[in-house]
């Protein structure tokens, strides 16, 4: 596991998550209620939404990756989370393969324990016999996800986000 986080671009990630920041910032500007906002991603895209999602400034509606690790320590993490930080209890759903040889399922195990260390409420699921790609499983526990922390409009649940 030495290798998790060795030499990772923390300069490019942050970057990256600027640019990520300013998307969101858009959808906001657009009216778009940031409790109904939820920022993932496959792969490097999951990577880079876990810091996306956790450094951001507004309070997102929920996060995920599929098949992803996250590209910098708790302590490089930590440096970056805003005052208060607003993410710290927002929904995290992470799915990996365990036979994923591109990312390696330790590594996402290793990254949801890293997260629940730091206070995270992490929802990590495991895929049998599933290599670096999608599944059928995966994708609708992604959207039970999606569904319980982002209700329908018109609903209850949604007038109260």
């Amino acid at each position: 596991m030495e290798e998790f986080f060795a030499q990772r671009d923390e300069e490019g990630i942050l970057k990256s998550r600027d640019y990520f920041n300013t998307l969101i910032k858009e959808e906001i500007d657009k009216g778009i209620k940031p409790s109904r906002i939820v920022f993932g991603g496959f792969s490097q895209g999951g990577a880079m939404a876990l810091v996306t999602g956790f450094a951001s400034p507004v309070k997102l509606g929920g996060i995920f990756g599929l098949s992803c690790y996250l590209p910098l320590s708790s302590e490089q993490l930590k440096k970056h989370i805003p005052e208060g930080w607003p993410n710290q209890k927002t929904p995290l759903f992470m799915g990996h393969g365990d036979i994923d040889q591109v990312v390696k399922h330790q590594y996402g195990e290793k990254t949801a324990s890293i997260l629940k260390d730091m206070g995270v409420d992490v929802d990590f699921k495991t895929y049998h016999g599933l290599g670096h790609s999608g599944d059928p499983d995966e994708i609708q526990d992604l959207e039970k996800f999606l569904d319980r922390i982002i209700p329908a409009e018109g609903t209850a649940a949604s007038s109260e986000l």
